[in-house]
């Protein structure tokens, strides 16, 4: 059931035809018991009633609101047009935000791809674009989006390891846009029925559970030490061949095999080195 346009009228003039219309009823009514003429009362009573059950017909039209009607339980359309309007007295109204929204799921506890236990939290904005499938498709449109929010956040946790340890694999912690991507479109599928449209989902709250914060913890710092020092590895490395090859190059000075070994040796223990290191002053030659 998709939404469609109600037929209103602008409800002001009306307003003011319906006082006069009072008014006129009252003026006869006066004047029929003054004159005795029970028609004349009869008739402005009668008028009188038939005003009052019109004005059934009046509602009112919030900004960024649609108000939904039925008639004898069938849908007769939707009304988004603002300010004071009027329609068939029999219709039954309800009014539906449009307004954008947006609420923070509570903190799920679940298992990611590699079978940690996480902390998840999202924040998902939201509104209504449908009034008619919002209504008449779920029972109470807002404890679905809640509902099915949480469980495509779940779904989702489940796809991605919290953290990734090859290179270019999607993690939570370290592939922000696309986790987005995805939870969006993941619950958009899943309230697209309701008439509701997702503008933005994004991750709130992430962290381990707390069994295995601290040992997650001392692996994030194990690996982080063994990332550095393999960075250090490659440059010292990178900096010993550029050394060897300038010293070739520029025939500063002539190194056999077991002098290049040293020479390396050396030059790895001072780049690769965590403290500083203390030179020591040959005073013979190259070979003493």
């Amino acid at each position: 059931m998709n939404e469609t346009r109600a037929s209103s009228l602008s409800g002001i003039p009306i307003a003011v035809l319906f006082v006069l219309l009072f008014l006129g009823c009252a003026a006869l009514f006066v004047w029929g018991a003054s004159h005795n003429m029970i028609p004349a009362i009869v008739v402005a009573v009668i008028v009188f009633a038939v005003v009052a059950f019109l004005c059934r017909g009046f509602f009112q039209v919030q900004p960024n609101q649609g108000v939904v009607m039925l008639l004898f339980g069938r849908y007769a359309g939707t009304a988004r047009e603002t300010g004071l309007r009027c329609t068939n007295p029999f219709y039954s109204k309800r009014a539906v935000s449009l307004r954008v929204r947006n609420f923070e799921s509570s903190r799920l506890k679940v298992n990611d791809a590699d079978g940690n236990p996480i902390e998840i939290a999202a924040v998902i904005v939201w509104q209504v674009v449908d009034t008619a499938e919002a209504v008449f498709q779920v029972d109470d449109y807002e404890n679905y989006v809640h509902i099915q929010s949480e469980s495509a956040l779940r779904q989702m946790a489940q796809n991605y390891p919290y953290d990734s340890h090859e290179d270019g694999k999607p993690s939570l912690r370290s592939h922000g846009d696309e986790i987005t991507r995805h939870l969006c479109e993941q619950i958009q599928e899943r309230l697209g029925k309701a008439g509701v449209e997702v503008l933005e989902a994004r991750i709130s709250h992430l962290a381990y559970a707390q069994e295995i914060a601290q040992a997650m913890l001392q692996r994030q710092q194990a690996g982080a030490i063994i990332a550095a020092r393999t960075r250090i590895v490659e440059g010292a490395v990178s900096m010993v061949q550029m050394a060897l090859a300038q010293l070739s190059e520029q025939h500063i000075v002539e190194l056999d095999e077991e002098r290049r070994a040293a020479m390396v040796s050396n030059l790895l223990v001072v780049l690769c080195g965590e403290r500083g290191t203390q030179p020591v002053l040959n005073t013979g030659t190259l070979y003493q």
